[in-house]
C-alpha cells in the first residue's frame, strides 16, 4: 500500500485524546476478555489488519484460546462462546454495522435483560471506540509490521 500521512505523528493531540477514551474503556470494569473480542470482531468487519493483528496478540497474550479466535468470524456456528459472548458480539456487529439497521431493538432488549444498564453501555462504548480507531487506521494504511 502506498504510505499515507500518519495522524499518531501529525495530530498527536487526536491521539492523546483518543488514548483517554482506550483508558476510560480499559478501567471501566468491562470483562478484558469481552474487550478483546469486541475489538477483533470489529476490527474483522472493517478489514482493519493494523487492529486486527494488535488485539488478536492481545486476546492470545491475555489467555484467549486460538481457536476461539479461528471460530471469531463464525461465532454464530460455534459453540465456543458463551451466549453472553454471543449478544455481545451481535451488538458489536449491529452497531458497526451501523448503515444497515444499527442495534436492532430484539438485540437492545435481549442486552437490556441480559446485563446491566452501565455494562450495556460499557459494550456500546467498546464498539464505539474501536469503530473510530479502526477508521484512523484503515484510512491512513497504518502499517503493522
Amino acid at each position: 500500500m502506498k504510505q499515507r500521512i500518519q495522524i499518531d505523528q501529525l495530530e498527536p493531540n487526536g491521539y492523546k485524546a483518543m488514548f483517554g477514551l482506550e483508558h476510560y474503556i480499559r478501567n471501566s470494569g468491562l470483562d478484558k476478555g469481552w474487550l478483546e473480542l469486541i475489538k477483533i470482531r470489529a476490527s474483522q468487519i472493517n478489514k482493519c489488519a493494523f487492529c486486527i493483528n494488535m488485539h488478536t496478540t492481545d486476546a492470545l497474550n491475555n489467555g484467549e484460546t486460538p481457536q476461539r479466535i479461528f471460530q471469531l468470524a463464525a461465532w454464530e456456528e460455534s459453540s465456543l462462546f458463551s451466549d453472553e459472548e454471543k449478544l455481545i458480539l451481535k451488538i458489536t456487529e449491529e452497531v458497526t454495522s451501523i448503515q444497515e439497521q444499527g442495534l436492532s431493538e430484539e438485540t437492545y432488549q435481549s442486552a437490556s435483560e441480559t446485563f446491566n444498564d452501565n455494562t450495556l453501555a460499557q459494550i456500546i462504548m467498546a464498539v464505539t471506540i474501536i469503530n473510530a480507531w479502526n477508521r484512523i487506521a484503515v484510512s491512513t494504511h497504518k502499517p503493522f509490521n
